[in-house]
């Protein structure tokens, strides 16, 4: 039986570890009452073998093994870099 990996995309917030980057993980929430929406982030600690992805670069993560307590993802690749969102804006 096959599971099913899960992915999720980010914002890198840090990259000053050896092997491992920050990535910043939003999501929107319904207020169950009042429903208002509202944004919850959360951090993730993900493995980075050749140091490549730099802050503010979007990267979609997956979960594998555990690396280490608290590194449980692995960058799968790269979304959109910071040079890139540039020319996006740029281009507008």
């Amino acid at each position: 039986m096959k599971t099913k990996v899960k992915t999720k995309t980010g914002v890198v917030v840090s990259d000053k570890m050896d092997k491992t980057v920050v990535v910043r993980v939003d999501s929107v929430k319904t207020h169950p009452i009042y429903k208002k929406k509202y944004i919850m982030s959360t951090n993730f600690k993900a493995h980075d073998e050749n140091n490549e992805y730099k802050v503010l670069d979007k990267v979609q993560i997956i979960e594998t093994k555990p690396y280490s307590r608290d590194k449980n993802f692995q960058v799968a690749g790269i979304a959109v870099t910071n040079n890139m969102a540039k020319l996006d804006k740029k281009a507008k």
